[in-house]
């Protein structure tokens, strides 16, 4: 579609026509407070920890729907992205954000006629994390001019995001990103992606979980004073311009499903990924089912059976990524549902898996169709397969969110096989670790905030 009709479409969506249209993004724990895309994407969460949604989700057109199996990838992001962003980036520079973010294949595999796989790890990183990655620091340096502060970044990852924001962030003038990663409980490939970039990337190693690393980064937006300093942000899925393209790649998938009302399965760990979905669903997009998928840390499903949310300190697993004991996005899965457990349980479905079952089904699918699943890829896959024995009649797609190459020391001695690595995970000779070992707890962070930009 035309940077004109877009235009067009964006203002009779709106009541707006021949003026600026700057979408509204609304704090979930005080819908009173709005802020542009600009501002949610540089502050990223509120004063109070709120997070930010759309003030209004745009439902989009048939005309998108029918013409979404003849689109390329970049296409539709950037069909999506203008709704959601409005006239805050032009549509030309939009256009390019897309086209560079996304230079890489989404793949959508068969493996039976009712179960398919959605590969979200062919990007520079292997991980799904690039997609949200890619599209932020793209955003930031479309805005880095306008900012006369610098900006720092701050990330808590489990594993995959880390080293998808080093990557994406790398050399870009004006900010820099400061990565907390739990100590001993990420891949040896994941650690090396993460410490080893140099420039504008620093990592701190904290003693403790990963919920620890998300906690003190949230605790930093209300507490460090930046003395007008410098900007303090954050790049994880609290940040809506993570949150908006990981909506994109359900848009791809589902048009290629066309005969299908697919169930959608996926890997939760912080549950953005899985919000995107919904996001996209609440646009317009046909799904029949979600399911969350989860390791031992369970706390979702138990929160679908049960209707009692309580978070629980984070249990380490084979499934790094999903060690989450308190996702920060359930706040916003719930707001979908206009937080009622009805309406949630009406379209959400919940299970979880222990390693042993996780190794077990890595086996079983090598076996059955040649297929090798990482972990978490493992997780969805079972949680596919849990609801389609439930549902005869239905098909979906389960995602697989890292390369099994991530993990070659619990795949391979379950499948007898040599993984081939991809060139983007060796292991370098030359790369040198370069971390800060920290406390898990704020005051480690202030300290180290203080002594490099104070």
């Amino acid at each position: 579609m035309s940077h004109r009709l877009i235009k067009k479409e964006l203002q009779s969506a709106f009541s707006n026509p021949g003026k600026v249209i700057i979408m509204k993004y609304f704090n979930i724990k005080n819908r009173e407070h709005k802020v542009s895309f600009r501002e949610a994407l540089t502050k990223s969460i509120s004063s109070d920890k709120g997070l930010y949604m759309p003030a209004v989700i745009p439902v989009f057109e048939k005309d998108f729907f029918d013409r979404m199996p003849e689109m390329d990838f970049c296409e539709i992001a950037y069909e999506v992205s203008a709704k959601f962003i409005g006239d805050e980036i032009p549509l030309t520079d939009l256009k390019k954000i897309c086209d560079e973010a996304f230079n890489f294949p989404v793949i959508l595999r068969k493996l039976d006629d009712r179960k398919y796989v959605l590969e979200l790890f062919h990007g520079p990183t292997a991980a799904f994390k690039d997609f949200g990655a890619r599209f932020m620091s793209q955003c930031f340096r479309y805005f880095a001019g306008m900012n006369e502060k610098k900006t720092v970044v701050l990330v808590a990852t489990s594993g995959d995001t880390g080293g998808a924001i080093a990557n994406s962030f790398l050399g870009i003038e004006g900010v820099d990103v400061v990565i907390l990663y739990p100590s001993g409980k990420v891949s040896a490939v994941q650690e090396q992606q993460l410490t080893t970039q140099g420039q504008n990337i620093y990592a701190l190693e904290v003693k403790g979980t990963f919920d620890d690393c998300q906690a003190m980064v949230k605790s930093a937006f209300t507490r460090f004073d930046t003395q007008g300093k410098v900007s303090l942000t954050s790049a994880n899925s609290i940040n809506i311009a993570r949150l908006i393209p990981q909506s994109f790649y359900y848009y791809f998938a589902v048009s290629r499903m066309k005969d299908f009302l697919p169930a959608i399965s996926v890997p939760c760990g912080n549950f953005g990924n899985i919000t995107g979905a919904m996001l996209a669903w609440k646009t317009g997009l046909n799904i029949g089912r979600f399911i969350v998928s989860t390791n031992i840390n369970r706390v979702v499903p138990d929160y679908l059976r049960s209707g009692s949310y309580i978070p629980r300190k984070s249990i380490l697993t084979i499934a790094n990524a999903m060690d989450v004991g308190d996702p920060s996005n359930f706040d916003r899965m719930t707001e979908l549902f206009d937080n009622n457990l009805g309406n949630i349980n009406s379209m959400v479905s919940g299970y979880w898996y222990d390693d042993d079952l996780i190794r077990r089904h890595i086996g079983e699918v090598y076996r059955k169709y040649g297929y090798i699943l990482d972990p978490h890829g493992s997780v969805a896959s079972m949680g596919l397969d849990d609801y389609l024995a439930k549902n005869r009649n239905s098909a979906g797609l389960f995602v697989e969110t890292a390369h099994p190459a991530k993990f070659c020391d619990i795949v391979e001695p379950v499948i007898g096989k040599h993984i081939a690595v991809p060139d983007s995970l060796k292991i370098l000779p030359e790369s040198v670790k370069n971390s800060v070992l920290v406390e898990p707890e704020y005051n480690s962070l202030e300290d180290y905030l203080k002594n490099k930009y104070l």
